[in-house]
């Protein structure tokens, strides 16, 4: 019994590893994910297009079933799975998609929400579109190299001899390994425009050309907002983004959304805006709606909370946080003529295009060449024939081997003996003479012509350009991305998306907040936590700020909708916040950041300052008041510079004191100045600040000394008008312990 022994080869397992994911990489990279600068085709789109030009699918003739295109490709050409074939086949039917589509598609293949949404390929039928004669006109005519497919049965061409550069105009994508493609589509009258300028003044720069090429050119209308330094920096470069932006307009107060992004999806966006509105965080829309139909491809209605909303503010918004505004990457990455990947910059891509095109037409003349020649030779032989017709019928009619004493008698090659002996009886009336001499006169014409453009660079790049101009008025159509200068979208702040309503903030001696809607309510009268009680409350809107101040003089900002509802307890405030252990909180405020507040200790020094200056981002807060030892923070108030406005203050030893409120200092920070004069002895005994506020002209206040009260106006306080950091006045009898000092609101 004989043992058959199987050579195997031994590598380390690196080395193996490393030719593998090589072999694979090069494989994916040239051969699946990056375009040609030739054609602009990867390799599946090419035989797509091939096989249906096989199947004699061109724009005139009548579908066939997608997947009979499909089962030629796969068969063939390209052994791979049928869906991802179709697919790749649909993108190139989608006019959403390329900007100039390939294929001609009828039934479902996709629409902008879903591109993915095509019907099966036995559904659709398909043929070339018009645009596919750019790759596909002079295939036949020695233009390309021809390579075997993967059986070896057929013949498929490597390139396709595309008379326009396909790469720019349709762009491509693609992740390879190692390396990604984002090629964006162009306008084709501009690209032609830029490639004539280029054949007439080869050093022409990238900035000149732009004037040409001024930017990409989407399917879509969308506005392109890109500044034109940064499309310089990209065509320079070979990678870049690209922002483009929607298209709307106002009709009947309503914003209508006429144009969408490059690949966005309306059914995204108004989802994306429909989640803002669900949040509470998009406040100024009312509504919103989508009229697409066949019409108007692209309508989507957003209706305003009012005619007061400013639309482009509004807008500006909806740019910087929905897919209204989308930002395309570009990367220029394509395989060249040498067959090696690269990131082209502009001018070179167009330059090695223009070579690939020269060298396509040069070919293509010298095929046709070689034909007249041949033909002449042919024609050459077949007038000796018709000037000797009876002894060439003797010949044929006597002769054993014709072709032999043809070639003999009157010197003729095989090829001319070939086509006399092929020649039919009804061709050898006295016309066919004529003929033959008028179709020998127009050859040497052409090949006069062939010679001349084949022996000149100007008369074949004249040529070039010709053709085109050609391509261009067949295929061409206006621009329909306009480029335009946008400031960037910004997205709005809180407090303008919050809808600006009267609200009330609580604050309780236990450090628990929370809002109620409106300026009526009564703070006091509120159910609080067992143990608990109010310590402070203000009133403002609902998009301000609500900023507590603790007792060590540290203020914290919250927005002021974000608090939780009065209808409960609230919640505390240290689950948001981080004040110093132990802190407890003195009082809030509520207001514009150019508003004055008025900060104070109860020992009677104080100072105004904007409440811009106690907002703080961080959850620590920020250190604003200097609180003097033994002293605590009183509540904070806001208050007007007006010169008819005064500031009340009271203390709790029964002293007043008012003093216009222009008096009190201004200051960023810090103890403040004395704003009422309490003497050693009298704080050493106990008295402090009881209350302070700013009454203006016309307001009443409370002052409060238990159950009692004093209703004070203008005329009741003018006994006690005073200057900055006096004594203050004494208060009637029975109000020498005074507990509180409230506006009145009647």
């Amino acid at each position: 019994m004989t043992t058959t022994v199987i050579p195997f080869e031994r590598l380390p397992i690196r080395q193996f590893a490393e030719k593998a994911y090589l072999d694979y990489s090069m494989y994916v990279i040239l051969d699946r994910a990056l375009p040609h600068l030739a054609d602009g085709l990867k390799p599946v789109q090419r035989r797509i297009v091939y096989a249906m030009s096989e199947l004699g699918l061109q724009a005139g003739s009548k579908p066939k079933k997608s997947a009979r295109t499909v089962g030629d490709v796969i068969g063939k050409f390209h052994p791979h799975g049928d869906s991802a074939c179709y697919e790749a086949m649909v993108l190139m039917a989608q006019p959403f998609a390329y900007r100039y589509p390939l294929i001609d598609g009828q039934g479902n293949f996709g629409s902008p929400d879903d591109p993915k949404s095509f019907a099966a390929m036995r559904y659709t039928e398909s043929r070339l579109a018009p645009y596919a004669e750019v790759l596909l006109a002079e295939l036949g005519q020695g233009t390309v190299d021809w390579q075997p497919n993967f059986d070896g049965t057929l013949k498929e061409p490597r390139l396709l001899p595309a008379c326009l550069p396909n790469v720019l105009l349709n762009g491509a994508s693609g992740i390879a390994v190692g390396m990604a493609t984002d090629i964006p589509p162009h306008n084709l009258g501009e690209v032609v425009a830029a490639l004539i300028h280029l054949i007439d003044d080869p050093k022409a720069d990238i900035r000149t050309l732009m004037q040409h090429i001024k930017g990409p050119d989407f399917p879509t209308a969308a506005e392109i907002v890109t500044p034109p330094g940064e499309l310089l920096h990209l065509y320079e470069t070979g990678g870049g983004s690209v922002r483009s932006r929607a298209v709307y307009e106002r009709e009947d107060g309503d914003i209508v959304i006429t144009a969408l992004p490059y690949q966005v999806s309306p059914a995204k966006v108004l989802q994306q805006i429909d989640e803002q509105m669900k949040a509470k965080k998009l406040p100024l829309i009312e509504d919103l709606r989508d009229e697409s139909d066949h019409e108007n491809p692209t309508r989507l209605v957003l209706v305003p909370r009012s005619n007061r909303i400013d639309a482009e503010r509004l807008m500006a918004h909806l740019f910087a946080t929905t897919d209204l505004e989308r930002s395309h990457r570009v990367n220029l990455n394509l395989i060249g003529l040498d067959g090696k990947p690269r990131v082209y910059d502009l001018k070179t891509l167009l330059r090695e295009w223009l070579d690939f095109r020269q060298a396509t037409v040069r070919r293509r003349l010298e095929h046709r060449l070689d034909q007249v020649i041949d033909r002449l030779h042919v024609l050459a032989g077949l007038l000796i024939a018709f000037l000797n017709i009876d002894e060439v019928i003797r010949i044929i009619r006597t002769e054993d081997e014709p072709k032999a004493v043809l070639m003999a008698r009157f010197e003729l090659t095989g090829t001319q003996a070939d086509a006399i002996l092929d020649l039919k009886l009804r061709h050898l009336a006295r016309l066919e003479e004529i003929k033959i001499r008028g179709e020998q006169q127009a050859l040497e014409s052409e090949r006069a012509v062939l010679e001349q453009t084949l022996g000149s660079t100007r008369r074949l790049k004249n040529l070039i350009k010709q053709e085109l101009l050609a391509a261009a008025e067949r295929h061409g159509d206006k621009r329909r991305s306009p480029l335009i200068a946008r400031p960037a979208a910004q997205a709005m702040s809180d407090s303008e998306l919050t809808p600006s309503e009267p609200v009330t903030v609580i604050l309780s001696a236990m450090g628990w907040a929370r809002i109620a809607k409106g300026h009526e309510v009564d703070p006091a009268a509120l159910a609080y936590r067992t143990g608990d009680r109010l310590q402070h409350a203000a009133r403002g809107r609902s998009n301000q700020q609500a900023v507590f101040v603790d007792e060590h003089g540290r203020a914290y900002a919250l927005p002021a909708h974000q608090l939780p509802s009065a209808r409960g307890h609230g919640e505390p405030l240290t689950s948001r916040l981080q004040p110093p252990p132990g802190a407890t909180f003195a009082g809030v405020v509520l207001g514009d950041a150019t508003d004055q507040v008025l900060l104070a200790s109860d020992s009677g020094y104080g100072f105004r300052t904007r409440l811009g200056n106690l907002i703080s981002r961080q959850r620590a807060g920020k250190q604003l008041v200097s609180v003097p030892a033994g002293a605590r923070l009183l509540p904070p108030a806001i208050v007007t510079a007006a010169d008819d406005d005064l500031l009340v203050i009271v203390t709790s030893g029964g002293r007043l004191l008012c003093f216009p409120v222009a008096d009190a200092p201004e200051l960023p920070r810090g103890k403040g100045n004395k704003l009422i004069q309490i003497p050693p002895k009298a704080l050493k005994a106990g008295e402090r600040v009881a209350g302070i506020l700013s009454l203006p002209a016309g307001g009443e206040c409370l002052l409060w000394a238990g159950a009692r009260y004093l209703r004070l106006g203008r005329r009741e306080l003018e006994p006690y008008l005073g200057s900055r950091a006096q004594r203050g006045t004494a208060l009637p009898r029975g109000y020498q312990k005074v507990t509180a000092l409230d506006p009145y609101y009647s």
